[in-house]
This record gives C-alpha cells, sequence and structure tokens, in this order.
C-alpha cells in the first residue's frame, strides 16, 4: 500500500512540471507580429517567433496601475538552463535544451527542409511547421502551438497583410486594408471581438498612427494579446 501511495505525488511533480501554455501573441507598432510566447509552470515566459526560434525568457515586468503597461524587456531569469552537446545532431547542438522545467526537443538534420533545426517539442505542448508546397509565403512558419492551429494570410491576399498571422486557435485576426489610410494600412483592426481604431493622416500631427480605441493588452479566448 505505501507504494501506491509514493506513486500519486510523483505523478503529480511529474505533470506539472510539463505543463505550459501559450500566453501571449504580440505585436509591434500595432502590425507586424513580434513573438509568441510560453508561460510555464514556473512562471518563465519564453518568447518563440514565428519560425520557430527562443527569442528570450524571463519574468515580466507589470504595473498595478496600468492595464496597458508593457515592458519589452524581459527580466532576466537565473534558474536552470541547458544547452545540447556538442555531440548532438547538427540542427540542434548548442541550443537550449531547458528553461527550468520545460525542456525543449528540435527537428533533425534528416527532416523535411523547412522544419529541421526548429522546435518540435517545449515540454507538453507539441510544434509543427507549413511546408513549402502549400504556400511560399508561409513555409517554415508555425503551423501548430500545441491545440492551437496557427495560420496566415496567404499570398493571394490583400498587399497590406499577406503573410501576416491571421487565426490563433479560434480566433481571427483582421488587418486594414492596402487602400485604407496610408498610415493604419496593415495595422490590426481586430482580434477576436476586439476592435481597433487609429488616427490617421487627418487628424493632429502628434496622434497620426497612435491607437485610438481599443486595450493595447487584453486577454482573448484565453490568450493575452499586447500591441506595442
Amino acid at each position: 500500500m505505501k507504494k501506491r501511495y509514493l506513486i500519486i505525488p510523483c505523478l503529480v511533480i511529474y505533470f506539472n512540471g510539463a505543463a505550459q501554455h501559450l500566453s501571449q501573441v504580440t505585436f509591434s507598432n500595432g502590425a507586424v507580429f513580434s513573438w509568441f510566447s510560453l508561460l510555464t509552470n514556473q512562471n518563465i515566459l519564453i518568447r518563440i517567433s514565428d519560425d520557430g526560434k527562443i527569442l528570450e525568457y524571463g519574468t515580466e515586468e507589470s504595473s498595478y496601475y496600468n492595464k496597458n503597461y508593457f515592458a519589452p524587456k524581459l527580466v532576466h531569469w537565473s534558474g536552470s538552463v541547458n544547452y545540447y552537446e556538442q555531440t548532438a545532431d547538427s540542427a540542434y547542438r548548442g541550443k537550449v535544451k531547458n528553461i527550468g522545467s520545460c525542456f525543449f526537443m528540435y527537428y533533425s538534420s534528416k527532416d523535411y527542409p523547412e522544419k529541421v533545426g526548429k522546435i518540435k517539442s517545449a515540454g507538453n505542448l507539441s510544434f509543427d511547421y507549413y511546408e513549402k508546397y502549400q504556400d511560399a509565403l508561409t513555409a517554415g512558419k508555425i503551423k501548430n502551438i500545441g491545440s492551437s492551429a496557427i495560420s496566415y494570410y496567404t499570398s493571394y491576399d490583400n498587399d497590406a497583410f499577406k503573410g501576416k498571422l491571421k487565426m490563433v486557435g479560434q480566433t481571427l485576426i483582421e488587418y486594414y486594408f492596402s487602400f485604407d489610410d496610408a498610415l493604419i494600412k496593415g495595422k490590426v483592426k481586430r482580434i477576436g471581438g476586439a476592435y481597433y481604431t487609429w488616427y490617421t493622416s487627418a487628424d493632429r500631427r502628434e496622434f497620426q498612427g497612435a491607437i485610438k480605441s481599443g486595450y493595447q493588452r487584453q486577454q482573448i479566448n484565453g490568450i493575452t494579446y499586447i500591441l506595442w
């Protein structure tokens, strides 16, 4: 009986250590995708590019008084970070092996060219990527993070947003068209049910191109979207 009781806490520790999820999606200048952010069970944010590379990791500086506050640079995290040995596959030798309890696996040198060396899994989250035959513009970009499907506007879409992030799970992202005002074309128009408007060239010079309505930081369908 004692052995059975010992197994349960071990399993709890294992699954907690493996748990991370897609937490944030960030855009710069209200138009250009910056990164996806995973949040680990140790509250570490791991920023990942749309082509599956680790950009930065750490904790986020926040403000009690401004819900729109966003610090572009993460606070350094000094915990355990290890890297793959030089004897590992050439596609991922020297790359991050783990950040705290979040362990990374990568596609090997024998995989499809669009996937080689990119993140294959981050703890419990699997990653897949678009291949060239699907659309040259999206080739090599993340296709899914765990159960969240990721899609992009294709080379057949409007010039202002072709190649840009289109959907994260069930959340649709729309942008202003190329025939809209020059200062707002390509900027985010809608994320799910949240709409954004921007000051145009017809507004006062000091406001032009800045956000007019819509929160720069808000949670939509369980993920925080940040426009900065």
